[in-house]
């Protein structure tokens, strides 16, 4: 059976963020719903419209495996203010489920309080985020169920971590030869 990702979309996302996550997960064959918090078009932080597939509220979310959520700004902060995004952060960690961050948006994980001792994030934002354990040294951290990354440059490291996890090292490493990073 497919493994299932979340990947909610606020207005203000960072592009290549979000839609390295998407594309890399899809091209390991995990099923990917692009959840808008408000409307089915969302502008990214650089004005690119993404066409969500469905709005979070009409997710069950119960049948999904990880949450993975973009940076960008407003986008992260936007999460942040989403009860039903930090409801379902609440509820993924509660299960051990996935939950992934990358730029800004390891400041939603902190708002719901899933995040773990080791974190990284867009550098200099930690101060946002006000949570011990900020490695500035790594650009992907994983913690438990926990799994940040520093920015857009670092997108496809991170998503190629996720498909690591959800689906094993070897369509991690084979995805990657085909993407040309190894």
């Amino acid at each position: 059976m497919s493994k299932k990702v979340i990947v909610p979309l606020a207005e203000g996302f960072e592009e290549i963020e979000a839609l390295s996550i998407v594309d890399i997960l899809r091209r390991a064959n995990v099923e990917v719903s692009i959840a808008a918090l408000e409307s089915l078009h969302v502008k990214g932080a650089h004005g690119v419209v993404v066409v969500a597939d469905v709005l979070l509220e009409d997710i069950d979310a119960s049948t999904y495996d990880m949450i993975a959520l973009p940076g960008g700004l407003p986008g992260a902060t936007n999460l942040a203010k989403d009860t039903t995004l930090q409801a379902m952060l609440k509820a993924f960690d509660a299960k051990g489920k996935g939950l992934a961050a990358i730029c800004a948006a390891p400041y939603a994980l902190h708002t719901a309080g899933v995040l773990k001792k080791r974190y990284t994030c867009y550098p200099g934002f930690h101060t946002n985020i006000a949570h011990e354990g900020y490695n500035a040294s790594e650009n992907v951290v994983v913690d438990a169920n926990i799994t940040t990354s520093q920015g857009p440059s670092t997108a496809m490291l991170f998503a190629l971590s996720l498909v690591d996890q959800l689906c094993g090292k070897t369509v991690r490493e084979q995805l990657a030869k085909d993407l040309l990073l190894s």
